[in-house]
C-alpha cells in the first residue's frame, strides 16, 4: 500500500515539496528560490510558467533522491500564497503574468470599489475590507487598463490553483483562496455573485468552489511524463499558505494563536464562526477544515523587511551574522524605531499609502541597531494584530511562532518580550508543507482526520521562549511611539 503524501507550497520567494510518510513522518524537503517581479513602481507579479518550471525542477530532484518514497506517493496536496490573481485562456495559458498579493497598483480600483460598496456591505459578505493585492480590484484594474487581455479571460484562479491545473488537467478553486480574493460570501462558502454582477464581472470566470480537502482530480499522463508521479493519484484542492501553516503547527480548534513572519506576517486564530472585527482591520477568511474559520491581522512586509536591509542596505553575509548582530544590542535598539510600511500596510492602517521608515537615529547607532530595530519593528506590527484580536475576544497564553521568523532564537525571543507570550516552535520547519501533506492526506483517506495527523507529525521544540521581564518597560514605551509614528506622518506619506 502507498503511504507517502506529496505536499507542495507555491510561495511568494520559493516552491517547496515535502514527501510524508504517514507511518514515519518527514522523509524529504526540496526548495526552489525565485524573485518577485517589479517592472513599474507599485507592481508585483510572477510568471505562473516560472511556478511550474520550479516545481518540475523540484520534482525531479526528489524523483532521483528518493525514489523509493516518490513512487510511493498516494496522494497530492497543496499550499499557496493567498489573494494573487491568475487568468487563463481558453486554451488553460496565462493570458499575462500573475498580479500577486504584494501588489499596489490598484489605488484607483480600490477607491472605486469604496464608493460602490458600504463598509457594511463588505463586512456582511466578503468579512474583510478589499486591499491591493486582492484579486478582485487586480481583476477590476485588468478590465479597466487592459481590456484586450481581459477579453481573453477564460477563467480567474489563485497561485496554487494554477498548478494544480497543470498537475491535472482540471480547472477548480477552493473556499480558502476563493475567500482572499475579495470577492467571495465567507459565511455562505459561495463567490458574491450579486457583487460580481453589479461590477460588470462575467460570471462564467468564476469557477466552480470546493472544500480544501475534496478530490479535484488526478495526476494526469502529461504530468507523469514532466515529473515522474504516477498518472491517476489523487490529488485534493489544497488551501491558501495560512491555514496551511495552522495545521502543520497543529492549531485545529480554537485556543491558541500563531505568530507568522513569512515574507508578509499575520497573528492568525482558528475559529469555528465568521466573527469578523467591525472596524475592518482584520481579515476573516474560510479555513481549510470544512466549516472552519481563519481570523487574523496581517502585515506587509514581515520577513522581507529584514530580507531587504540584510541583502539591499547592509549587504550582510549570512543570517548568522545578522542574528549574532542583533543579539548584542539591547531591547529597544538603544532607540531605534522601525516602522515596516515598505509595501504600505494591512492590519492595522489597511492603507496602501503608508511607508517605511527609521525613526530616532543617533551618531551612536550601527549596522547592529538596524538590524535589530527592524527585528523589533516586524514585531511591533504583529503586536498590533493581537491588540485587536484581543478586542474581539481572541487570547491565548501561549503562541506557536512559524515561518522564517521561527528559525532565529533572537527573533523568538524578541516575539515573546514584545507579544508577552510564552513562544513556542515546531520541529518540522515548512509547516505550510506540512499542513498541505495532512489535509491531502485526510481527503484522500490515507488518514482518518486532520487531528490524528496532528497528533502523529506536529511535536514542539523543547525551548520556551519565556517574556523577559527587565525588557517590558522598555518595549511598552518604544511600542508606545512605534504607534504614534504613523498617525503623526500619514499625510506626508
Amino acid at each position: 500500500m502507498k503511504n507517502v503524501i506529496l505536499g507542495i507550497d507555491i510561495g511568494t520567494s520559493s516552491i517547496k515539496a515535502m514527501l510524508l510518510d504517514v507511518n514515519q513522518g518527514v522523509v524529504a524537503v526540496r526548495s526552489k528560490a525565485y524573485d518577485v517581479d517589479i517592472p513599474k513602481p507599485d507592481y508585483a507579479e510572477q510568471e505562473p510558467k516560472m511556478w511550474w518550471q520550479s516545481l518540475v525542477e523540484v520534482l525531479n530532484w526528489l524523483r532521483t533522491h528518493y525514489k523509493s518514497a516518490y513512487e510511493s506517493i498516494a496522494a497530492v496536496g497543496y499550499s499557496g500564497q493567498m489573494h494573487g490573481l491568475v487568468m487563463i485562456d481558453k486554451n488553460l495559458v496565462p493570458v499575462r503574468p500573475a498580479i500577486i498579493w504584494l501588489d499596489q497598483r490598484t489605488k484607483k480600483q480600490i477607491t472605486d470599489i469604496n464608493n460602490i460598496l458600504t463598509e457594511s456591505e463588505m463586512g456582511d459578505v466578503f468579512r474583510n475590507r478589499v486591499s491591493s493585492g486582492f484579486a478582485f480590484p487586480s481583476l477590476l484594474w485588468v478590465k479597466d487598463m487592459e481590456p484586450h487581455v481581459f477579453s481573453k479571460i477564460k477563467y480567474v484562479m489563485c497561485p496554487k490553483d494554477y498548478i494544480r491545473l497543470m498537475m491535472t488537467g482540471e480547472v477548480g478553486v477552493e473556499v480558502v483562496d476563493a475567500s482572499s480574493t475579495g470577492i467571495f460570501s465567507t459565511a455562505k462558502r459561495d463567490w458574491a455573485w450579486e457583487i460580481i454582477e453589479r461590477f460588470h464581472l462575467p460570471k462564467e470566470i468564476f469557477p466552480k468552489v470546493h472544500e480544501s480537502c475534496d478530490i479535484a482530480g488526478t495526476i494526469s499522463n502529461l504530468c507523469a511524463k514532466e515529473t515522474g508521479l504516477s498518472a491517476g493519484i489523487p490529488v485534493i484542492y489544497g488551501t491558501g499558505d495560512q491555514p496551511a501553516q495552522s495545521i502543520g503547527n497543529g492549531v485545529v480548534e480554537s485556543g491558541t494563536l500563531i505568530s507568522n513572519i513569512g515574507t508578509g506576517g499575520q497573528i492568525s486564530a482558528f475559529i469555528d464562526a465568521p466573527l469578523y472585527d467591525k472596524k475592518m482591520r482584520t481579515n476573516t477568511f474560510c479555513h481549510a477544515m470544512r466549516g472552519g474559520y481563519t481570523i487574523y491581522g496581517a502585515t506587509l512586509c514581515s520577513g522581507m523587511s529584514l530580507n531587504w536591509i540584510k541583502n539591499k542596505v547592509l549587504h550582510v553575509e549570512n543570517y548568522d551574522v545578522v542574528n549574532s548582530a542583533a543579539a548584542a544590542v539591547n531591547a529597544g535598539a538603544d532607540g531605534l524605531i522601525y516602522l515596516p510600511y515598505l509595501s504600505g500596510e494591512r492590519t492595522p492602517h489597511m492603507d496602501s499609502n503608508a511607508k517605511g521608515m527609521f525613526f530616532g537615529l543617533k551618531l551612536r547607532h550601527g549596522q547592529e541597531h538596524f538590524l535589530r530595530a527592524v527585528m523589533e519593528g516586524v514585531i511591533y506590527g504583529l503586536k498590533d494584530c493581537l491588540e485587536i484580536l484581543k478586542e474581539l475576544g481572541i487570547d491565548a497564553s501561549t503562541m506557536i511562532a512559524s515561518g522564517g521568523g521561527a528559525m532565529s532564537e533572537v527573533w523568538l525571543q524578541i516575539q515573546a518580550d514584545i507579544l508577552e507570550k510564552e513562544i513556542y516552535a515546531s520541529t518540522v520547519k515548512e509547516q505550510a508543507c506540512l499542513g498541505s501533506c495532512i489535509l491531502a492526506a485526510v481527503g484522500a483517506g490515507v488518514l482518518p482526520s486532520l487531528k490524528e495527523g496532528v497528533r502523529r507529525f506536529v511535536t514542539m521544540g523543547d525551548k520556551v521562549y519565556t517574556p523577559n521581564a527587565d525588557n517590558r518597560e522598555v518595549y511598552a514605551k518604544t511600542y508606545a511611539c512605534y504607534k504614534e509614528l504613523y498617525g503623526r506622518t500619514k499625510d506626508l506619506m
